[in-house]
């Protein structure tokens, strides 16, 4: 999947790697998240991913010329979760939406660990 932008020069397409990408390393700059995880749906084992493979722990998907995103995050142990992930959101679509142009229409998070 890549998103598509048309202006009145030409069209501008962006791959899903980009899109996940800049979603990966806008989530890690938000305090207390300690890394992106990737749920294998199989056999329900998470594993933590560095930030060399940011992409596994993010999804994302265009419905109707707008962007929603998954992430799987492992937090910090002794942080607010709903405060982690509301700064998550806010940076993640404040970024998305200011370096790519694509409209952000909802996003996901899902908090698979805690780590001390």
């Amino acid at each position: 999947m890549e998103c598509k932008i048309k202006n009145e020069i030409g069209t501008i397409y962006i791959s899903e790697d980009v899109l996940t990408k800049v979603v990966g390393f806008s989530a890690l700059e938000c305090y207390g998240i300690v890394a992106m995880s990737s749920k294998r749906a199989k056999d329900g084992i998470v594993e933590w991913l560095g930030r060399e493979n940011l992409s596994k722990g993010v999804q994302v998907r265009m419905v109707d010329n707008q962007l929603d995103v998954d992430l799987y995050i492992v937090v910090e142990y002794g942080v607010s979760v709903a405060e982690v992930c509301k700064t998550i959101v806010e940076v993640v679509k404040y970024k998305l939406e200011s370096m790519t142009g694509v409209k952000v229409r909802g996003i996901n998070i899902s908090v698979e660990g805690i780590r001390v």
